[in-house]
């Protein structure tokens, strides 16, 4: 539909249904990108992802989008879901989302493909999906919806956006992109296919807000083969370099480096070593099998000759970096004169975790190298100057900030009304608004429910918000259990209160203040002696919080045990 005829049509227009925009994760975060778009009763999703888990989410080992609200629909079918890519913010979530609905089928390209099939593979989910592969540049038919995908430049190959035909003219969905002219996979972002979309009227453009904050143009991955080569130069022991499992890029890039001085490469890490394979098989990854080294081999090897590939790069306690930071890791450990490069920016909400590493690392006797004391990684995302260009190239009507958190979001907007737009045609939403596109223009709608849900150990949605509050209590500090027995007739004590402390204070070393507790327990259960009703043991729990609070300025968790006997 051509700009000129966007208004004209509109009588036409008004008959049809509106085309409805929900994200249901991705919005007011970095992570867990998911959106709903439907027309009529029917729709689909783009993309599926996860996000890290904040400091204080103690024992969450992921968090997934809240699409139960979606489970409930019955007014809408479901015709399939569409990736962007590969990253574990887009796809990680994919296995919850096939056990919901599994007979919902997967649209990616190649790479985003085989990365998939990964996670299925692994969760037995695999041969009962239907999972479809396109090219960059196809156009594909999900159900009633046409969807036209352009590559995008971003840090990981085969990365798509997509065009959206809708009654009222094209909907951009970006994903993430950056305009790199020297991609390391030598395939730049698709100029002519978003002028294109122009050219026939973008009613509105989805896009990227991450580096909304960032002046200029985010640097080219080519910059990372000389940072590395100048590390790799220098380095007199073994290398250790620490990016995302499905980073394949920079693995190509470690590679290269490797082979350039006469190194070999052990991959570590089951998701990391999967990833390569699959990454290899499609061509992605050119590395000779004479390259690749297991660790058992590595360990035998001069450390010169050395380069491990490691997970962890944003401090996660389970990953291999963290384990070797902390020494954990079963078959390696950190020596004098190893150097450690963490190939990533730290997301944000991770920088304590990611530094905290960093720091034990040199505490071992690490070289830690990390950006800015080299350039060994560069973002994935488009800065201000790459954002002003997207807008140019796209003139859509409207835009709709994504992927980022509110702040991202406010800058995106900010900046493209600095760079045309009216501020009546940007719209900045969070999780769960939908937005209603039709003829008139844009309108946000009502509200979908949703929030956070955890995943924690095989548990999925069973830890909420409460258990996390719980469990940061526990964490500062600590938790005191007092157990009582009282005659049931009398009400008096039988004998001593037992008391069991953990991470509030070493009970051997405060008998003055132990003494205190069996007071004040004592006398509570003397003054409730006629309190038949069963709530003893609430009465103790109120007294001894409000003694230790009046003595230590703590509130640790308190549980007692009344038992009548």
């Amino acid at each position: 539909m051509s700009a000129g005829n966007y208004c004209l049509e509109y009588s036409h227009m008004a008959k049809q249904p509106k085309f409805k925009i929900t994200p249901i994760g991705g919005l007011g975060e970095i992570g867990k990108n998911m959106t709903l778009f439907e027309l009529g009763g029917d729709g689909f999703l783009i993309d599926c992802g996860i996000m890290f888990p904040a400091n204080d989410m103690h024992g969450v080992d992921y968090i997934i989008p809240d699409f139960r609200w979606l489970e409930e629909r019955e007014d809408i079918r479901l015709h399939g879901v569409c990736f962007t890519h590969g990253h574990e913010d887009h796809i990680g979530a994919v296995t919850h989302l096939v056990k919901a609905f599994p007979e919902l089928p997967l649209y990616a390209t190649p790479l985003t493909a085989g990365l998939l099939q990964v996670k299925l593979k692994n969760a037995r989910l695999l041969k009962t999906t239907d999972l479809n592969i396109f090219e960059a540049g196809d156009t594909i038919q999900i159900g009633p919806f046409k969807l036209e995908s352009f590559h995008v430049c971003h840090s990981i190959p085969d990365c798509v956006g997509y065009g959206v035909n809708t009654p009222y003219g094209v909907v951009v969905v970006t994903g993430d992109y950056k305009f790199d002219n020297t991609p390391v996979h030598g395939r730049k972002t698709d100029y002519a296919r978003l002028a294109g979309f122009a050219q026939r009227g973008v009613a509105l453009l989805l896009a990227d807000s991450t580096n909304s904050d960032k002046t200029g143009w985010t640097q080219s991955e080519a910059v990372i083969g000389g940072a590395l080569d100048r590390v790799f130069r220098q380095a007199k022991g073994r290398i250790m370099v620490a990016t995302f499992a499905s980073l394949m890029s920079r693995v190509q890039q470690v590679v290269n480096a490797a082979r350039n001085h006469k190194r070999k490469v052990c991959i570590t890490g089951y998701t990391m070593s999967e990833y390569a394979k699959i990454a290899r098989k499609l061509g992605y990854l050119n590395v000779a099998d004479d390259m690749l080294i297991s660790i058992g081999q590595a360990q035998n090897m001069p450390a010169h000759k050395v380069v491990f590939m490691v997970t962890g790069s944003q401090g996660e306690p389970s990953a291999v970096l963290g384990k070797l930071a902390s020494g954990r890791h079963r078959q390696l450990d950190v020596r004098e004169n190893d150097t450690i490069i963490l190939s990533s920016h730290p997301i944000p909400g991770n920088e304590e975790m990611v530094y905290r590493t960093i720091n034990r690392l040199i505490q071992r006797g690490a070289d830690v190298i990390y950006d800015p004391i080299e350039s060994v990684h560069v973002s994935g995302h488009a800065c201000q100057e790459e954002m002003r260009l997207m807008l140019n190239l796209t003139q859509p009507k409207h835009l709709i900030p994504v992927h980022g958190e509110i702040r991202h979001l406010h800058l995106h907007a900010k900046l493209a009304v600095d760079n045309g737009m009216r501020a009546e045609n940007v719209t900045v939403i969070e999780n769960g608004a939908t937005v209603e596109l039709d003829g008139r223009g844009v309108k946000v709608g009502e509200r979908q429910p949703g929030g956070y849900v955890f995943v924690d150990g095989s548990g999925v949605g069973d830890v909420g918000r409460a258990v996390i509050r719980d469990r940061e209590i526990l964490a500062k500090d600590g938790f005191v259990l007092v157990s009582v027995n009282v005659d049931q007739r009398s009400g008096k004590l039988l004998d001593e209160p037992r008391i069991v402390s953990r991470g509030f204070v070493y009970l051997r070393e405060a008998e003055d203040f132990l003494e205190q507790i069996r007071e004040n327990i004592a006398t509570t259960v003397n003054r409730s002696r006629r309190n038949l009703n069963g709530n003893r043991h609430t009465l103790v729990e109120e007294n001894l919080s409000k003694l230790i609070y009046s003595e230590t300025k703590r509130r640790p968790m308190i549980f007692s045990i009344v038992n009548e006997m």
